[in-house]
C-alpha cells in the first residue's frame, strides 16, 4: 500500500488536483493500483486554515507518506503579508524539511504540440531535455539576509549565494546518473568567471566526471545557456546547475515545448522520495475559470508513480493516455492554436481517464 500526500495548494492548484484525482481513482480501479491518499494545506491555504504556509500538521503527513503531489502555490492575495507567512516559504521550507535537494525537470516536446511552440518546428522537434537543478543551497537559503537601512539611511538587501562540495557532489551524482540512463551528456552551468560558489562548483563536476567515463561532461556559463536554449536547444541532454540558475533556466525550457502549462517536476531527497508537481504556478488570472490544463500535472503523477512509488508501469499508462488526447486533437487553450477551440480543465481530465479506461479493457 504506497501513501500519498496530495496538497491541492492555491488558486488552479485543487482544480488540476481534482483531475489528477480521478486518474488515481481509475488506475485503482481498473489497474490494481494500492494506494492510500491523504489532503493537506500548504502555500496560502495553510496561512487561512492554519496559520502558516507549512503547517505542522502537513509535515508529519510528508514525513509519513511515500510521495507528495502538489498542484501549485501562491497569489496576490497574500503579497502583503509577513515574508516567512508568504505561501512560498511553504514550499521552500517542505522542500528543506524534507532533504528534496534534486529537482528533475523534463522539457519534452510532444510530436502533436510542435506548432505550439514559440520557436520554429525544426528546431524544437524532437526536444528531450532534463533540468537537473539543486534544490536545497544557494541563494535561496544562504545566510545572511535581509534588508537593513545602513548608516546613511538607504535601505539595502542582500542575499547570500553558498554551496560546498557535498551539495555540489551529490546534485552532480543524479545528473551524471540520469545522463547515463539517457543520452550520455551532461552539461554544467554556472557563472564561474565572476562568482567564486561557481568556481568551486565547476572543479567538483569536473573531479566527479572522472567516476562517469560513459559521460561526457561540458561546462557552460548560465548566460550563454540562456542563449543556446532558443538558438539550438537539442545540443542538450542533461542540465544540471544550481537553484538560482536552474530555476531561470528551466522555465525558459518550458516555453519551446509549447506550453509551460505540459511539464512536469520532481523533487527527490536521497532515498527518491519526493514531492511532484508541475512548473507552472498557480496562475491566479485564470483561477476559477475551467481552463487551466491539467495536462502537466497528471504527468507529474506519472513521474510520481516512476521515481518514488517503483510503479514504472502504471506511469506509461498515465503518459500514453495523455499523448492518445493529444493525438485526439484535444487542446486547453495555452496550446489550442489561434482561432481553435479548447476544452477546459475537467473535460480534458475526463478524456485522459476514459484513455486509461480504453487501455485497461
Amino acid at each position: 500500500m504506497h501513501r500519498v500526500l496530495l496538497l491541492p495548494g492555491d488558486h488552479i492548484g485543487p482544480e488540476i488536483m481534482a483531475e489528477a484525482r480521478k486518474v488515481i481513482d481509475v488506475l485503482v480501479a481498473e489497474f490494481g493500483f494500492s494506494v492510500e491518499c491523504e489532503t493537506a494545506h500548504l502555500g496560502g491555504c495553510g496561512v487561512d486554515a492554519e496559520g502558516a504556509p507549512l503547517p505542522e500538521s502537513t509535515l508529519r503527513l510528508a514525513k509519513a507518506s511515500d510521495a507528495m503531489l502538489l498542484g501549485a502555490v501562491g497569489g496576490p492575495e497574500w503579497d502583503g503579508i509577513e515574508r516567512e507567512l508568504r505561501p512560498e516559504r511553504g514550499l521552500l521550507g517542505i522542500r528543506a524539511a524534507m532533504g528534496l535537494f534534486a529537482n528533475l525537470r523534463p522539457a519534452i516536446l510532444f510530436p502533436e504540440l510542435a506548432a505550439a511552440s514559440s520557436l520554429r518546428p525544426e528546431v524544437v522537434s524532437d526536444l528531450n531535455i532534463l533540468i537537473v537543478r539543486e534544490l536545497t543551497g544557494g541563494i535561496y537559503f544562504g545566510s545572511p539576509r535581509g534588508v537593513e537601512q545602513r548608516a546613511d539611511g538607504v535601505r539595502e538587501g542582500f542575499n547570500t549565494l553558498r554551496y560546498d562540495e557535498n551539495e555540489i557532489r551529490r546534485i552532480g551524482e543524479v545528473a551524471f546518473a540520469a545522463a547515463q540512463r539517457r543520452g550520455g551528456q551532461v552539461c554544467s552551468v554556472d557563472k564561474a568567471n565572476v562568482l567564486e560558489s561557481s568556481e568551486l562548483w565547476r572543479e567538483v563536476m569536473t573531479d566527479l566526471a572522472s567516476n562517469y567515463p560513459d559521460v561526457t561532461l561540458s561546462h557552460m556559463y548560465v548566460d550563454n545557456a540562456a542563449m543556446q536554449l532558443v538558438r539550438a536547444p537539442k545540443q542538450f541532454d542533461v542540465m544540471v546547475t544550481g537553484n538560482l540558475f536552474g530555476d531561470i533556466l528551466s522555465d525558459c525550457a518550458a516555453m519551446l515545448t509549447g506550453s509551460i502549462g505540459m511539464l512536469p517536476s520532481a523533487s527527490l531527497d536521497e532515498q527518491g522520495r519526493g514531492l511532484y508537481e508541475p512548473v507552472h504556478g498557480s496562475a491566479p488570472d485564470i483561477s476559477g475559470q475551467g481552463v487551466a490544463n491539467p495536462l502537466a500535472t497528471l504527468l507529474s503523477l506519472a513521474m510520481m508513480l516512476r521515481h518514488s512509488l517503483d510503479e514504472a508501469a502504471l506511469a506509461d499508462h498515465v503518459e500514453q493516455a495523455v499523448r492518445s488526447v493529444l493525438q485526439q486533437g484535444l487542446r486547453t487553450a495555452d496550446i489550442a492554436p489561434q482561432g481553435t477551440s479548447a476544452v477546459g480543465t475537467r473535460a480534458m481530465g475526463d478524456a485522459v481517464v476514459e484513455a486509461l479506461r480504453a487501455r485497461a479493457a
